[in-house]
């Protein structure tokens, strides 16, 4: 019995040394896969970035054609790194402001919305969107419901969008949505930059639907507020366009004569005066 409990031993510790080297050669393959791994991520995210400067300077060197391949091709090997997204942003940015393939920038716009909704290049692509819309494919309407998306989400600019949606409204002939448009910015931005021309655009829009007392009433609201803007030239001449067609001649004359120097289109002015004059000398030979 001791002699075969000696035996076992015997086998189990020639056994043990082969079980080590097993283990020992097993964690060399763990180590070796590991630093492979890592090896392999590493130098990927420097070809990564490496295409990614590449793609910078050649838009920057104005090979828009070459960067725009070169942005998609790297969109399209690496859909999943962390350039994807910047890549469609850069390409579509390419495609709107340098080569003039709109639909070709609004489908990768949205390709990039869709793909990578919470990347924070989203915004910016939303916003190049309505633009496009607007500005690019003459498209009002669609361009209004990006903006809104967009409004949705704080901005400093959002002043700006708003304008954008209230202009699209007037470039619509829709002037009674877009003085809501323009005075909902009057009353939630009263700090921004574009106050006194909202001003002088809500009088406009006063206007062109015939409200011709509401017009001189925001008209005279630009001049008074905003004495200093070029704006309350504008609504000078708007107030007495305004006074013009209410039969308030002299009034009217008496504005477009102070105008007389200072207002930025001269011969538009004085066309108007002299029609104002002559209406003026009409009236008293009627007499």
């Amino acid at each position: 019995m001791k002699k075969q409990l000696l035996m076992e031993e015997l086998k189990r510790q020639r056994k043990a040394p082969k079980k080590r080297l097993w283990v020992f050669l097993g964690l060399i393959f763990v180590l070796l896969v590991t630093a492979g791994s890592f090896w392999h991520y590493a130098n990927l995210q420097t070809r990564l970035e490496e295409t990614f400067q590449r793609g910078l300077a050649l838009r920057q060197a104005g090979k828009y054609v070459e960067a725009v391949d070169l942005f998609e091709k790297l969109h399209d090997e690496y859909p999943n790194s962390s350039r994807s997204p910047q890549s469609l942003l850069q390409t579509a940015e390419i495609q709107d402001l340098y080569l003039g393939r709109y639909s070709d920038a609004l489908l990768t716009y949205l390709l990039l919305e869709r793909d990578f909704p919470d990347a924070t290049e989203v915004g910016p692509a939303r916003k190049q969107v309505a633009v496009l819309y607007k500005y690019r494919l003459n498209d009002c309407s669609q361009a209004i419901a990006v903006y809104q998306k967009v409004l949705d989400q704080p901005d400093p600019e959002n002043d700006l969008l708003q304008y954008e949606v209230a202009d699209c409204y007037f470039r619509l002939n829709n002037f009674d949505q877009a003085r809501i448009e323009f005075e909902s910015l009057f009353k939630n931005y009263p700090q921004s930059s574009l106050i006194a021309e909202v001003q002088y655009r809500i009088a406009m829009t006063y206007a062109l639907e015939g409200k011709l007392p509401e017009a001189a009433g925001a008209y005279r609201l630009v001049i008074e507020r905003w004495a200093d803007s070029p704006y309350a030239l504008e609504a000078s001449f708007g107030l007495a366009t305004v006074l013009e067609e209410q039969e308030e001649l002299l009034d009217a004359l008496e504005i477009l004569e102070g105008l007389a120097g200072i207002y930025p289109n001269q011969d538009i002015l004085e066309r108007k005066t002299a029609q104002v004059r002559e209406r003026i000398e009409k009236k008293k030979k009627a007499i």
